[in-house]
């Protein structure tokens, strides 16, 4: 769910490169026109001209730089992010306009489904970028709303907050002796939200009918599917800036009724545990907060999955919580996907060179060291470390291809010419020859580092802030 939860990180300010803003000489002048001048200053009232804030020119131009930070595909308009500068200058101010006036109609968003790791299917909704730009300006607008008021125990898609501050979360709460948790898994949680039951919960705070209007059309803007159109009369479309917000929104209630109770939980987006110290206590919070989730937010609990289990060993996030001293490592499930993501990276018949394979091996290496970087597992990274360097030597065997570059290579590495011309003819399969002595002597841990391959150990080694072991 990589990349598909760092939407709304936080509120960053990103310095102002003149190729990255929206027209802002003409946002500027349409903002000071005379015709618009008897409309109500932004502090004249915070939650009753919330549309003023949303379309003022400093805040669309950060949506904007974040909206094109994110990139992202084009929706069913099939706008891009390049062809949305010069759009903009066109027909921006009708659309200002439209907004102000509480008039501007959403398009719908294109649907795109993606496999998840445990088998079955997740849909996205793929906004056009306009909207994208414009939901990110309203969430940069109601977040210093909601934000503030929202759990401690919550993680997910909120400024300064990450998966990480969570597992550590799970960690002390194990540690201070809760020995159950109860893991409830919301069915399709995107796609079943209530919107008269949303609607409600945004209403406490915001009071400007324009916004609110606004929102309830973009809940029900409906989705493309192979070229038809249709209706969404649940759910909240999970790829849009605006998504996360609203789902913080409505289990917030979950977590002042956990809070009421007294009850120590963690929640990253729909994902939540929480945790009692006896079975006999945890079978009975389960129930009642199934109960409260079915009735009273009209979510759907997927039984199947849900579950009370010991908190040693339990799963959260893609983390492990094993031991006596709770130590986090990555899940057995998670440590598999790496490696058979890693075999396609580097899979002998890929038709691209060797550069291009480091480039994409080392982006993914990159960003999943930089999650899962919080694991006490320094073992298991340097066993990882081995295979990978295996996986490349594998591909440049296979990419020299004839014995005659074979031999040049590994003489040219240093080999001696008899042992080189051994290993050319042999007819050991590729993944046995990556193997050899030779192969590992011509190239060595330190020739592969410098063709530009990472280590994982190094990169987990650079993590140790991360882990509180600086």
């Amino acid at each position: 769910m990589n990349s598909d939860r760092g939407v709304l990180q936080g509120q960053r300010d990103f310095a102002c490169e003149a190729e990255e803003s929206l027209p802002a000489e003409l946002l500027r002048q349409e903002s000071t026109d005379p015709a618009l001048s008897d409309q109500p200053a932004l502090s004249a009232s915070p939650t009753d001209a919330l549309m003023e804030q949303v379309v003022d020119v400093d805040n669309l131009e950060r949506a904007w730089r974040q909206v094109k930070r994110n990139r992202g595909a084009p929706g069913p308009d099939g706008v891009t992010i390049k062809q949305f500068e010069p759009w903009a200058r066109e027909n921006w101010p009708r659309v200002r306009q439209q907004l102000l006036d509480g008039t501007y109609r959403p398009g719908p968003v294109r649907r795109k489904t993606i496999p998840k790791e445990g088998g079955g299917a997740r849909s996205l909704g793929i906004p056009n970028v306009l909207d994208r730009v414009i939901q990110q300006a309203i969430c940069q607008v109601l977040t210093p709303i909601f934000d503030p008021e929202f759990s401690e125990s919550s993680f997910g898609f909120r400024p300064k907050r990450s998966a990480h501050g969570a597992a550590k979360q799970v960690q002390r709460i194990i540690r201070q002796g809760y020995a159950q948790c109860v893991n409830v898994d919301l069915s399709k949680f995107f796609d079943r939200v209530q919107h008269d039951v949303l609607m409600h919960h945004v209403s406490r705070k915001v009071r400007d009918r324009r916004l609110l209007r606004l929102i309830g059309r973009y809940l029900r803007a409906g989705v493309m599917v192979e070229g038809m159109l249709q209706p969404t009369p649940e759910g909240s479309p999970q790829g849009g800036p605006l998504s996360p917000l609203l789902s913080n929104v409505l289990l917030d209630n979950l977590d002042k009724e956990l809070e009421r109770r007294g009850l120590r939980f963690v929640r990253y987006a729909d994902d939540f545990v929480i945790f009692v110290k006896s079975e006999r206590s945890a079978k009975r919070v389960f129930e009642s907060v199934q109960r409260f989730l079915t009735q009273r937010l009209k979510l759907a609990v997927n039984e199947q999955k849900s579950c009370v289990r010991r908190a040693l060993g339990c799963e959260y996030l893609g983390f492990t919580f094993v031991g006596k001293r709770v130590t986090i490592k990555v899940t057995p499930k998670k440590l598999k996907a790496f490696k058979r993501r890693v075999k396609e990276q580097t899979g002998r018949s890929r038709g691209i060179s060797m550069k291009r394979r480091m480039t994409d091996l080392n982006r993914y290496v990159r960003g999943w060291i930089g999650y899962f970087g919080l694991a006490r597992q320094f073992d298991t990274f340097v066993e990882l470390d081995g295979w990978i360097r295996r996986r490349i030597r594998m591909c440049y065997w296979k990419q020299w291809r004839y014995p005659r570059t074979k031999v040049r290579n590994l003489v040219r590495l240093g080999v001696d010419l008899d042992m080189a011309v051994k290993h050319a003819i042999s007819r050991k399969r590729y993944w046995r020859m990556s193997r050899m002595p030779a192969m590992r002597y011509a190239m060595s841990n330190k020739w592969l580092a410098q063709q530009g391959l990472l280590s994982l150990k190094q990169l987990w080694s650079e993590l140790a802030p991360l882990r509180g072991t600086a």
